[in-house]
């Protein structure tokens, strides 16, 4: 009875037992539940965390269906899941502050309503620009539910469980991926893109409904905002934004050839050196310098960003090798169930083998599974089907899901050391890690892929001799299969020229896919040792000072 009645009190009226008070203002309490409301926390954390996966994944997923839905170009689609990424990746900075100073309730219930309304809009006002306003309402509302599913995971298990929660909490909304691959064909294929939009609608609904009716434990509040906080901000988001512009755009415009690129990225530097220099000198910083400066922060940002960058292997890689090879989602069922499986069993064991003294060891795990993996798929061919890719991408999706826990609670345990006040700092740069280093990983290695293809397009294109027997033969063979629709000569050995061409592009496409594996796997391969030389350099430290 008492739990029950305390469900219904307002944060000022609610009283915490010692061991019930929250970590650090805007964050939940952690009271006892009984067993029921414990897995309806859990339940709707799943549901939370794959709301806002979905979120961007059903669009990345679909790119090619939704351009010629929305009738847009190349450049114009690859805008939507980077203004994702531009609103994403810095909110976080001012959601913090924004719980702490007026409890949870009006940040879940604010940042959700909003992402709703801007979908339902977009299934009547249907233009680019609507597009581009649910997609950045969606890289906010992304970073607050992500937010709230860790919350709510952390009440469905008991308190001596709690850092196992924070790894199934930040874990669940990175298995939407692989998910979204498997189902969106069926609702593209009700009603094109309208469905991808009413499906995400209706999560965003089924999220506000559940959490307005299980609320989280209150919080306790405090004045959190400063007129300086808005100020760095908007510096800071600006340069955010812009940088993830470059990067998601770059390869798609090329980026020696928009002469925006290198506007931005004038306006972009400076704007951040600004908020950088406000925040060195603050008492209260949004974001802690000295601390983001130390030297386990800068190895931890380095290891985590080649990471994000090896992890682009197969969210780019493969999947872009299958399509040259003309495979689709609807071929690719079993491959994304494959990855899917795989990914909830990177969450699940990263949790249960969680230690809180040996977490650099996943990280390490991970990212030599990766270099292992992206090696053997350095020698697809263009007979490379799906199959002979299930064991090794499963690798990489196990990979990227055991990682991520681990990875966080790295930063967040030294951060607490420092005092909450560095969380903030800690999350803001977690955030920019994950976000930019996934559109900068896909910008690198679509960026190689490209010149590698040019550079095996051209090997191969001087080797085609035409008085070449083989190559004549090959001609020949090209025209007799549209022999039956072109009787002119000339025309049927035209057509097998051409014939020959596209088979030359996509062998050159293949080898430059096989050299993004290799790139990709000297990477993890040089990170994994990186990791592996700190963790020895760290015992030896260790055995020394013991001996001494």
């Amino acid at each position: 009875m008492i739990n029950r009645a305390r469900r219904f009190l307002s944060e000022e009226q609610w009283t915490f037992a010692p061991h019930e008070a929250p970590v650090m203002p805007g964050s939940p309490g952690s009271p006892d539940h009984p067993h029921h409301r414990r897995l309806a926390y859990g339940l709707i954390a799943v549901l939370l965390g794959l709301t806002a996966g979905f979120g961007n994944a059903l669009i990345s997923a679909n790119t090619y269906t939704l351009q010629g839905a929305l009738g847009l170009d190349p450049a114009q689609i690859a805008w939507l899941p980077t203004v994702y990424v531009m609103t994403n990746v810095s909110i976080n900075l001012i959601m913090i502050k924004f719980r702490q100073q007026f409890g949870l309730r009006p940040f879940a219930m604010i940042f959700l309503g909003i992402y709703a309304l801007l979908t339902f809009a977009h299934l009547f006002v249907h233009g680019f620009a609507s597009a581009i306003a649910v997609r950045a309402a969606s890289g906010m509302a992304g970073a607050a539910v992500s937010s709230l599913c860790l919350y709510y995971m952390m009440q469905s298990l008991p308190a001596k469980w709690r850092l196992k929660a924070v790894v199934l909490g930040i874990g669940v909304p990175q298995c939407a991926t692989p998910l979204a691959r498997l189902f969106s064909p069926d609702l593209l294929a009700m009603s094109q893109w309208r469905t991808l939009y009413l499906f995400e609608l209706g999560l965003a609904l089924l999220s506000l409904a559940a959490v307005a009716t299980l609320r989280l434990p209150p919080t306790t509040r405090q004045k959190a905002f400063e007129p300086l906080d808005f100020l760095t901000f908007v510096l800071f988001a600006g340069s955010m934004a812009l940088f993830s512009a470059v990067l998601g755009l770059g390869r798609i415009v090329w980026w020696t050839e928009a002469g925006w690129i290198g506007w931005a990225l004038i306006a972009a530097i400076p704007m951040l050196a600004a908020a950088l220099m406000i925040e060195h000198h603050r008492a209260n910083p949004l974001l802690n310098t000295r601390w983001l400066g130390s030297a386990d922060i800068v190895r931890f940002t380095i290891v985590t960003i080649m990471a994000r960058i090896v992890l682009s292997e197969q969210t780019y890689a493969a999947v872009g090798l299958l399509t040259t090879l003309g495979q689709n989602n609807d071929q690719l069922v079993p491959f994304f169930s494959i990855i899917f499986a795989a990914s909830v069993a990177g969450v699940v064991l990263s949790a249960v083998m969680l230690d809180v003294n040996k977490l650099a060891h996943p990280v390490m795990l991970s990212i030599g599974l990766v270099a292992v993996a992206a090696y053997v798929d350095s020698y697809s061919t263009s007979l490379t089907r799906a199959p002979q890719l299930y064991l090794t991408q499963a690798l990489i999706a196990f990979s990227a899901t055991f990682f991520l826990g681990p990875s966080l609670l790295f930063g967040m345990t030294r951060a607490l050391k420092e005092g909450s006040g560095h969380i903030i700092s800690f999350i803001a740069l977690f955030g920019i890690i994950n976000s930019i280093g996934g559109l900068g990983g896909a910008a690198l290695l679509g960026t190689y892929q490209v010149v590698r293809e040019k550079e095996n397009s051209a090997a191969i294109v001087e080797q085609l001799d035409a008085s070449n027997p083989i190559v004549t033969q090959r001609i020949q063979a090209g025209g007799a299969a549209v022999g039956r629709v072109v009787g002119d000569p000339a025309l049927r050995s035209a057509e097998g020229a051409a014939i020959l061409a596209q088979t030359a592009t996509r062998e050159a496409n293949v080898l430059a896919y096989d050299d993004v594996f290799r790139l990709v796997a000297i990477l993890a391969a040089a990170t994994s040792a990186y990791l592996a030389f700190l963790l020895a350099r760290r015992r030896w430290r260790e055995r020394r000072a013991v001996a001494m």
